[in-house]
């Protein structure tokens, strides 16, 4: 006996060819009826047998495309009041506060690059895409998905494009940003003297003789300008670093494909799959042999990416190296550039060539960084491949708005049951930056029809985030809610995985206003969702100069054992030498007086004390410079460690003892910093297991930007688990400041 069923997917089904999909598979079965997208996701109504809508259901669920996610799918079981004839796709419809996700933008697919080598109206068209792959977020400005609503919509279909968009045999049948060379954006270069190029062949020929005369080029991506150049030229690499303004940290590598990765870097099984996917995030790898002189010096792992768009494949076919510098196109911590006018003014005046298109990019992305850690991939930076997909929580969150933190800001929205997390956006001490943060909130309230009800911050007086929040807060008379900073990191790792209970949580990170007015960063705490206690902490000591402390790790070196020796221990003489006595003494002199010295229990301000104490990095040029280099000299098989204080975990005296003791008998640095993760692991183990005694908690969560740290995550989760705990460990979040807002929001849905 037919029925009719009124089948709604919820999830992440608009973008990524979930009703092409649907058609298909209704046809398949010779099922009648219709699908549609709606705010929510996609409603479906069949006119079915029981037996035949169950199947229909089970086949959603296990062969739907690869980019979508279906978080549930209701079912309500109708009489049917008109016989449908066929199957359709009919127009969507959006009249309500309820949204679905929104697809990240997504590389292009294997089937597109075929295409563009062999059908003639794609030939050589950079911007093909397919009901697959191409841009998403990065061109949507609202919901539901169409055309109409993207930065697409300058661009009329030709009859051939939306012939194909209407056809159910072909892949880009209600494909959105479906186009051709006929009716689509287009690159334009711009060389030197002002001159443009606007012929693809021959923007790949110039992109070529300038990459063979080692200079650097900026391209538009997907959502904003990279830097390409020749790695192997030092000069380049140079002059790239000075328009950066970027002296030390590594630039990430763009390799023609993974063969080519293996020769410079160990690549496992699950590292290949993760970074062919869909996403091509920037993946953290071992590295077996340097790319070139100034690109990752010092370091012993490498940022790779692969090709992502149709441009960066048909580049490596022009030239014969193996690999491109690819970063990107910002100067210091600005944010990436995603304006034609921008990039043109700012480049050209650089001798930079500059290759347009005008596709435009409503929301900006940066490349998204991973690594693999403990057998997992774990999110650094979430943004292009991620954003904006959204985190399924067990609570209701509608209407809630938090604004995250300071560094690595992200902010956050709760719409129903999921947060949904921005992209990064960067260091908002910067002005630039914080005016690309409001855009983007702007921009995430039209897109995800969100209105405030509710606004939580972090405790820090003087966060760019907090303060706009007390703003937002007054002018549109909503409550406000300030949230201890290591509360939320834990929270947040709670969140992705649905943790309702108790835990113990080790916050390990920079630093965190704490509700004593100190600077937290080093904590064991007992925690819920709607509270938490500070059971243990690292020995507080002074941050000389207050954030110039986190610039300048020798000044740290000094406040730890100055603190932890009481002004009676002699420096190392090769510390001594480099930083100089008079320097010295003008430190210590400000301790002793409270001038501008804040007291801070950080984990990574020891990190950056023990980096400078053995001579690894006395100045930070960028964030968590020291503690990146202590990790780097720390890959060895070094299994020593320094003794402990079984009764005082936290305790740093024979720590220093041990640290002391080898920095003066000559005892190399690459020993000695893997001595002090296996020691600091140790006593995080051992005061974790203290407190266990006392609370009864067997879960425990990892938070906070100090487990980035590979080499200090692994030795504590193995640890950890040997002894029988369940460790939880961010994967789909970044364990740094990049989820303090869906920590901040979770706890915030549990105040009335």
């Amino acid at each position: 006996m037919l029925r009719q069923y009124s089948i709604n997917v919820y999830g992440l089904v608009q973008g990524v060819g979930f009703r092409p999909f649907i058609y298909r598979l209704a046809l398949d079965m010779s099922i009648n009826g219709s699908v549609s997208n709606c705010n929510r996701g996609v409603e479906i109504l069949i006119q079915a047998t029981n037996e035949n809508c169950g199947i229909f259901i089970a086949r959603i669920k296990r062969e739907h495309p690869q980019a979508s996610e279906i978080t549930s799918i209701t079912v309500e079981d109708q009489d049917i009041v008109n016989e449908s004839n066929g199957f359709e796709i009919v127009s969507s419809h959006g009249d309500d506060m309820q949204i679905t996700g929104i697809s990240p933008d997504i590389a292009v697919c294997n089937k597109c690059m075929c295409d563009i080598n062999d059908r003639a109206k794609r030939y050589k068209y950079a911007f093909v895409n397919c009901t697959g792959c191409g841009p998403r977020f990065s061109i949507i400005k609202s919901l539901p998905y169409d055309r109409n609503i993207t930065t697409m919509n300058k661009f009329k279909l030709c009859s051939s494009c939306a012939a194909e968009f209407e056809d159910i045999d072909s892949r880009r049948f209600h494909t959105q940003p479906v186009c051709c060379n006929d009716c689509g954006p287009h690159y334009t270069m711009h060389g030197e003297g002002g001159t443009e190029i606007k012929d693809y062949e021959e923007i790949l020929l110039y992109i070529k003789s300038r990459l063979n005369r080692n200079e650097i080029i900026a391209i538009k991506g997907v959502g904003g300008y990279n830097l390409i150049c020749n790695p192997k030229s030092v000069k380049t690499v140079r002059l790239l670093r000075n328009i950066k303004f970027r002296k030390s940290k590594p630039f990430a590598v763009m390799f023609r494909d993974t063969d080519t990765i293996r020769k410079y870097a160990h690549l496992s099984s699950e590292e290949e799959t993760l970074i062919s996917s869909w996403r091509r995030p920037i993946v953290l790898l071992n590295q077996k042999m340097p790319v070139g002189k100034g690109i990752n010096d010092n370091y012993r792992t490498i940022g790779a990416v692969l090709p992502y768009m149709p441009i960066h494949y048909h580049i490596f076919e022009m030239i014969k190296s193996d690999c491109l510098v690819f970063t990107s196109a910002n100067i210091g911590d600005l944010p990436i550039i995603s304006e034609n006018s921008e990039a043109i003014n700012l480049f050209s005046d650089l001798n930079i060539a500059v290759l347009s298109h005008n596709r435009d990019i409503y929301n900006r992305v940066d490349d998204s960084v991973t690594r693999f850690i403990a057998n997992r991939e774990v999110v650094i930076r979430r943004s292009r491949g991620y954003a904006p997909e959204p985190i399924c929580v067990d609570c209701y969150c509608e209407g809630i708005l938090a604004l995250g933190g300071e560094m690595n800001s992200v902010f956050a929205i709760g719409k129903g049951e999921e947060v949904i997390l921005s992209q990064y956006i960067g260091d908002t001490k910067n002005r630039n930056t914080a005016l690309f943060y409001k855009e983007m909130l702007d921009h995430y309230f039209t897109m995800f029809r969100f209105k405030p009800q509710k606004i939580v911050c972090d405790c820090h007086p003087g966060y760019f985030s907090t303060k706009l929040a007390e703003t937002m807060a007054q002018n549109k008379g909503i409550k406000l809610i300030k949230v201890n900073h290591h509360h939320a990191h834990t929270v947040a790792v709670m969140a992705e995985f649905n943790i309702t209970g108790e835990v113990l949580s080790l916050s390990f990170d920079g630093i965190g206003y704490g509700d004593d007015g100190t600077l937290w960063g080093g904590e064991l705490l007992f925690c819920t969702r709607g509270s938490y206690q500070r059971l243990m902490h690292l020995p507080q000591v002074a941050m000389p100069g207050g954030d110039a402390a986190s610039y300048s790790p020798w000044r740290m070196a000094v406040s730890y054992l100055n603190a932890v020796y009481s002004y009676r221990r002699e420096y190392p003489i090769s510390f001594v030498k480099r930083v100089g006595e008079g320097n010295i003494m003008d430190i210590e002199k400000m301790i002793r007086g409270e001038v501008n010295s804040p007291k801070t229990s950080s984990g990574g301000r020891l990190f950056d004390a023990v980096a400078s104490l053995i001579g690894i990095c006395d100045n930070n040029f960028y964030q968590g410079e020291a503690a990146i280099m202590l990790e780097q000299a720390a890959m060895n098989d070094t299994i020593r460690r320094y003794p402990i204080d079984k009764h005082n975990p936290f305790a740093l005296k024979l720590l220093f003892d041990g640290l002391l003791y080898d920095i003066e008998n000559g005892t190399d640095s690459g020993v000695i910093s893997a001595t002090f993760h296996n020691t600091l692991a140790h006593m995080l183990k051992s005061a974790v297991i203290l407190k266990i005694k006392e609370v009864g908690v067997k879960d425990i969560v990892l938070c906070g930007g100090v487990f980035q740290n590979k080499i200090l995550a692994e030795l504590l989760i193995n640890g950890l688990r040997e002894y029988g705990l369940n460790v939880f460990y961010p994967s789909r979040l970044p364990c740094n400041d990049g989820a303090l807002a869906v920590g901040q929001l979770l706890i915030a849905s549990q105040t009335i």
